[in-house]
């Protein structure tokens, strides 16, 4: 997803305008193009981003739409939308044989709720140790004691990692992102846009998400904030707005599976 046009009424009052570029599965000799449950992940998660460019009320373009958003809060709209396919009856709705019409089942779909917490005590243990890591090498010099890069990371792995790295490990050498990628200090963004993703969409749960007027009540607030206010506020007031207090982690814990709390 990117802007093709932003909202800005200092020129004759122009709409904001998002474009979606599309990687699907081609369609065959015998067969259109069918989306797996990835790529529908992927489109709902694009969309979000596109919402919050499109829903924008910010007239000065610098600040609408996904333009000033703080980095680690980018990905706030795009995974809180990813969370409605695991929601039964709006990927039910959707999900249908090309051929025949019918429905997804209730067992394949509890197989896809499953496979979403499926090793995620491990990659979780994964993105802390990218996180942590990139933060510790962009810190002050003074802290890490003259130790190299690689020894840095080496001993950041006996609290993140299950079996630790061989001795001929060097993943530093690819870790693109801190160093190529724009991630610079900024890789915690992916985890903590997760949390904030999670404990919006948990408004939604606390609700009832088979309570269609709650939800559209919780949907306007969620519009009229997190959509629509863009950079022009700071992403933890505009997350306070919508939710009315600060960020918790439980909920993103629950939704991996590694939690006994049921909603």
């Amino acid at each position: 997803m990117d802007e093709c046009l932003n909202k800005n009424t200092f020129n004759q009052n122009t709409l904001p305008v998002a474009y979606l570029v599309c990687n699907q599965t081609p369609p065959s000799k015998d067969k259109p193009s069918l989306m797996s449950f990835e790529e529908v992940q992927t489109l709902f998660h694009e969309f979000g981003h596109g919402l919050q460019h499109m829903l924008t009320t910010i007239n000065l373009p610098q600040a609408a739409g996904i333009n000033n958003v703080e980095w680690d809060a980018v990905e706030l709209p795009s995974q809180f939308m990813e969370n409605w396919c695991f929601h039964k009856n709006t990927l039910l709705n959707i999900a249908k044989h090309y051929k025949t019409g019918e429905r997804l089942s209730d067992e394949n779909f509890e197989k896809l709720v499953k496979n979403r917490t499926f090793n995620c005590g491990m990659a979780t243990l994964r993105q802390l140790h990218f996180a942590i890591t990139d933060l510790r090498l962009h810190s002050n010099i003074d802290t890490n004691q003259g130790k190299t890069s690689d020894e840095i990371r080496k001993e950041i792995t006996k609290q993140t990692t299950v079996i630790a790295p061989i001795q001929e490990d060097k993943f530093l050498c690819s870790f693109s992102h801190i160093f190529a990628g724009g991630y610079s200090a900024g890789y915690y963004s992916y985890k903590w846009a997760e949390v904030l993703s999670a404990d919006a969409f948990s408004m939604f749960e606390e609700a009832n998400l088979e309570d269609s007027q709650n939800i559209q009540l919780i949907g306007k607030k969620f519009k009229d904030t997190i959509l629509s206010l863009g950079g022009s506020l700071s992403a933890l007031e505009i997350f306070k707005m919508f939710r009315g207090r600060e960020p918790k982690t439980e909920p993103l814990i629950r939704h991996l599976g590694l939690s006994d709390s049921k909603l």
